[in-house]
């Protein structure tokens, strides 16, 4: 049966990570989360007190510490930089707010999506970030751009934090996240925008079942049609 690329964009926090890995699951597909690269090259260059000038050493340390991903028993992914695992330690606050500028590196982004579009030449994938449907997998025969208000996904992102142990502060988290948006749409290297034959979907007040069902059956409809042909 034909596999598909399905690319979902869109800010922090607007569900696309908890939506691709359904996705990914009930398709039998392969999940790819970049943003979780994205963070371990930021906890890289953080935990071995590197500046964004360090381009050269932060890029050593990646190839002595490459990215790989894996699963724990009951079937999470875990993210691991070499053999240590940082599932939790790139969901820390220090990595929150320094990855934006990290991902900004043309050279970084350069060496990540290459490693992205070569997992995506593997088969069926959901991949998701802010630049899948534009730069990554600009052929993907579906692209999603979920969006939410910053109110709704600074709560989103303080629920998760709380359950994580992760100090935070609700009004913090919606600064922190309405200065995100900003950096991300306003960098010169891959900014967050929809891909022009994007579907847009606002997940505000929209639990996570409909939205799933939402991109399931977009993606059921080109299965079928292909089928037809």
């Amino acid at each position: 049966m034909k596999q598909i690329q399905i690319a979902i964009d869109g800010p922090a926090s607007s569900g696309k990570s908890t939506v691709a890995k359904i996705i990914a699951r009930d398709f039998g597909y392969t999940y790819l989360d970049t943003g979780a690269m994205y963070r371990a090259v930021t906890y890289l260059a953080l935990q071995n007190g590197l500046g964004l000038e360090d381009i050269d050493s932060i890029l050593m340390l990646l190839e002595a510490h490459p990215i790989s991903f894996g699963r724990d028993e009951e079937g999470e992914q875990l993210v691991f930089v070499g053999d240590v695992d940082v599932t939790h330690a790139i969901r820390e606050n220090d990595v929150t707010n320094a990855v934006s500028a990290v991902a900004a590196q043309e050279m970084i982004r350069e060496r990540l999506v290459a490693l992205q579009r070569s997992i995506a030449e593997q088969g069926g994938i959901v991949m998701d970030g802010r630049d899948i449907g534009t730069v990554v997998l600009p052929t993907a025969e579906l692209k999603i751009f979920l969006v939410a208000s910053v109110q709704e996904r600074a709560e989103r992102r303080y629920k998760e934090n709380l359950q994580k142990g992760i100090e935070t502060d609700l009004a913090t988290l919606e600064k922190e996240i309405a200065e995100r948006d900003y950096k991300d749409s306003h960098r010169a290297v891959s900014p967050l925008k929809p891909a022009e034959d994007a579907i847009h979907f606002d997940t505000t007040g929209v639990d996570i079942p409909a939205v799933v069902d939402f991109i399931s059956k977009k993606a059921k409809k080109i299965l079928d049609k292909s089928a037809e042909t």
